[in-house]
């Protein structure tokens, strides 16, 4: 088998459309955990479109491994491109915990004065007594957060993780607004 110009060429179209789709499909999944499932259907919708077209190209021309290789390859590096996006967007938020010394410069009040929210809770540890540190924030400020952290108290044992908020106070807020359009829309 003679590989010509038209065969790399669709070769290079078939890897990039699989990292297209692919990429979507990261960026879906993790929508979807975050809870934004409207965006999650407007990705999914593109990415099966892109995966068709890309499909139906293999699946053209049978006959061609350099095109199971771009659709096998385009799948990989579409999963390490899309890992990579939603790494960068890093859409939700955190929540860091900090656990500290009791007697340990003011890390709670460093996090303030920096316009955190912080919860600060004392506890006894194996080395003595804590102090730990709630704090909920968007996942993008995290690095910022544990340097702040760090310049205070380098030797701070931090855990951040994914959370999923019920913001109360919101949801009181949108039924507010939605019952002062009832009652101006009756008069």
């Amino acid at each position: 088998m003679e590989l010509s110009t038209a065969l790399l060429l669709n070769a290079l179209m078939i890897f990039s459309l699989r990292i297209i789709d692919v990429s979507l499909g990261t960026l879906r999944i993790g929508m979807i955990v975050r809870g934004r499932r409207n965006l999650a259907a407007v990705l999914s919708f593109f990415e099966s479109l892109i995966w068709l077209v890309a499909a139906a190209q293999v699946l053209g021309n049978l006959e061609s491994p350099v095109q199971f290789v771009a659709y096998a390859g385009g799948y990989a590096a579409g999963t390490l491109v899309g890992a990579w996006i939603e790494q960068w967007l890093a859409v939700g938020k955190v929540v860091m915990r900090a656990f500290v010394p009791v007697n340990a410069p003011d890390v709670a009040a460093a996090l303030r004065s920096a316009g955190y929210y912080v919860t600060a809770l004392n506890g006894s540890g194996r080395d003595g007594d804590v102090r730990v540190l709630f704090s909920v924030i968007p996942r993008k400020q995290s690095s910022k957060v544990l340097r702040l952290i760090e310049e205070v108290y380098p030797k701070a044992f931090v855990t951040i993780e994914e959370v999923n908020t019920a913001d109360l106070q919101e949801a009181a807020i949108r039924q507010e607004r939605m019952a002062r359009r009832f009652r101006v829309q009756r008069k």
